[in-house]
């Protein structure tokens, strides 16, 4: 019964969100929402498989090859796991928040709850400065590796340009998602963002398959520990896609539902990114070293011309999902998230899109910046975070006493989920934040030493004249 009264609370607004908008509308209108407005378990779903694996499925068998066949497997299921359990506790917080506000009569109809809203109303300023702080971090750069991806993957259809030239013509293209109002817009876009990923994924596995091993292949990996823990950083941030968690949930008509989504959708992830993986660092070995997209040691073929299409338009996809969040934070800031005028809205966006554009034409290291941006930002933004936000929030007994969502009964209630919070956090901060980030900032000097800031054509192969 107590369940029943929460998923009232929860659902209420969006409840009468729908009636409002209401019944009456036109076929032309039912037919454009049906594209264009989601709210369902499926449409998070979606969402969440198609945000978790764009362009970093071109850098797993980079990362394979760092690491070893073995370690590479299970790293990927240990990392998707815990990213798993971390969006889980997202969700439960999440949840939290918004049952407590919604009992003080919040209306939350005009407003879109993101991750340090949740934090500053559970445990205060502080927490959401930091949250505010490692999130808007992680999407900036998650954006800005989208950007370097569209660069590196069309140079492999059209040389003609070099890749930086190609990231001023995506960086203006990518623009374009300031008009995308909000995560209820992205149902058609995530359905196929899924297709994209998972064509390319199969491609990668059987063409790899096909073409059989390189003559006098070598699979050395692991050599070096910075290697190795570059590559397994790599994983991490493959896994740590849930920095949007909170603006899935939001545009969710049953946000209560949300909680096994993203391991639902983990799962699915590791039928596309295992295989994949597994089958190029086969086939190419050691050369993979050399060659962070997957696509360069892959022979020109029209179904490789395919897939390296679809990923473009998946990052573009992919790049609104990472910047969303970051739009709606910037019309905080200016006073225009109430405003009820889209094109207002697009026009005060524009500002977050000019340092992205900026930071991948300076850095455009594909593929070691993943790294980078795994040990040092999304160690934090999804993993330690959120664990170290769940355990304080439910300190008190009073506070574990009236949650709203308890803990998983084979975990063995509220010790048991300490227990695990606990484990993640000391992994994370040592294996992932330490060692990771000792060693992805080691190989992204070396980038930057090898190849320099502003680099016209990372990772280009010299042209014969």
């Amino acid at each position: 019964m107590a369940s029943e009264k929460v998923e009232t609370i929860i659902a209420g607004n969006y409840v009468e969100m729908e009636t409002e908008e209401g019944n009456s509308k036109p076929v032309e209108s039912k037919l454009s929402n049906f594209f264009w407005h989601g709210g369902s378990v499926y449409d998070a779903w979606f969402s969440c498989a198609s945000n978790q694996v764009a362009q970093v499925l071109l850098t797993l068998p980079y990362s394979f090859s760092q690491l070893g066949m073995l370690s590479g497997i299970l790293f990927q299921l240990f990392y998707g796991l815990m990213g798993s359990w971390t969006a889980y506790l997202i969700s439960v917080l999440y949840v939290e928040f918004r049952t407590r506000k919604e009992r003080e009569k919040v209306d939350f109809r005009n407003h879109v709850i993101q991750w340090f809203e949740v934090l500053d109303g559970l445990l205060g300023k502080h927490w959401r400065n930091a949250g505010l702080f490692f999130n808007c971090t992680f999407l900036l750069f998650g954006s800005v590796i989208q950007l370097i991806a569209c660069a590196s993957n069309i140079y492999y259809i059209n040389d003609n340009l070099d890749k930086r030239t190609w990231t001023y013509i995506f960086g203006a293209c990518c623009a374009t998602t300031v008009f995308i109002p909000s995560f209820h817009n992205y149902r058609i876009w995530s359905f196929l963002g899924l297709l994209m990923t998972t064509y390319t994924a199969w491609y990668l596995t059987i063409a790899s398959l096909i073409h059989g091993q390189v003559e006098d292949v070598k699979h050395s990996g692991p050599t070096k520990m910075v290697l190795y823990f570059t590559g397994a950083t790599n994983i991490l941030y493959t896994f740590g896609g849930h920095a949007v968690t909170v603006e899935i949930m939001h545009a969710m008509w049953k946000p209560q539902k949300f909680k096994l989504i993203y391991l639902i959708a983990t799962l699915y992830v590791l039928t596309l990114t295992l295989p994949s993986a597994s089958a190029v660092y086969w086939a190419f070995g050691d050369m993979l070293l050399n060659h962070a997209n997957a696509f360069a040691l892959l022979p020109r073929s029209g179904f490789r011309d395919v897939a390296v299409i679809l990923m473009l338009i998946h990052q573009f996809i992919t790049f609104g999902f990472a910047c969303t969040p970051l739009y709606f934070v910037w019309e905080k800031f200016v006073g225009m998230h109430d405003t009820k005028s889209l094109y207002k809205r697009a026009l005060a966006r524009l500002p977050v899109v000019i340092p992205i554009w900026f930071l991948a034409i300076i850095f455009p290291f594909f593929g070691p910046i993943n790294s980078t941006v795994g040990s040092l930002l999304v160690s934090f933004t999804v993993y330690i975070i959120p664990a170290l936000a769940h355990m304080l929030t439910f300190a008190s007994a009073s506070a574990r006493e009236n949650a709203v969502e308890r803990p998983p009964s084979f975990l063995g209630g509220w010790a048991g989920l300490y227990s695990m919070n606990i484990f993640v956090v000391g992994w994370v901060l040592v294996v992932g934040f330490g060692f990771g980030g000792w060693a992805s900032m080691l190989n992204f000097i070396q980038q930057v030493n090898t190849f320099g800031i502003f680099t016209k054509c990372y990772q280009c192969p010299h042209k014969t004249k």
